[in-house]
């Protein structure tokens, strides 16, 4: 792993081994989010929310009918879905 000491390697694996739980635990506090804010702001969560489903392996087809509906309860659905795998 290049010129990192042990404990950065160790970080950088750590990172890597729980990177789908950072993804999903972002997308939980993005969808929050959502719900408190409106306007310009909103639409960059929306953004931010839909790379952070991209990343957990939710299908473009999903991605697309969320963004279409525009509606933070079927984002929870979704969420809710990956949270019981």
């Amino acid at each position: 792993m290049g010129d990192f000491t042990k404990y950065q390697q160790k970080v950088i694996k750590n990172y890597y081994d729980n990177r789908e739980n950072i993804a999903l635990q972002r997308a939980q506090e993005i969808l929050t989010e959502l719900y408190l804010t409106d306007g310009k702001k909103r639409e960059k969560l929306w953004v931010s929310l839909f790379e952070n489903l991209k990343k957990l392996g939710v299908g473009q087809e999903t991605i697309a009918h969320l963004q279409k509906k525009n509606d933070p309860q079927l984002v929870a659905g979704v969420i809710q879905e990956l949270l019981g795998k």
